[in-house]
């Protein structure tokens, strides 16, 4: 997931560096929405990767 919010970054930057506005804008949204669902998913697999061995 963290790879796709990288490649939509791309998209965003090079986007506005040709001019396209509204594609960079929809693209860097795109890119922090799924960044977040992966900071997301990333504490909750550490919360419940650190459980104990099961007795």
């Amino acid at each position: 997931m963290l790879g796709w919010a990288l490649t939509f970054l791309i998209i965003a930057l090079i986007a506005g560096v040709l001019g396209f506005g509204v594609i960079a804008g929809t693209a860097a949204s795109i890119a922090k929405i799924l960044f977040v669902v992966f900071l997301v998913l990333f504490v909750i697999g550490l919360v419940l990767g650190r459980r104990g061995p099961a007795a």
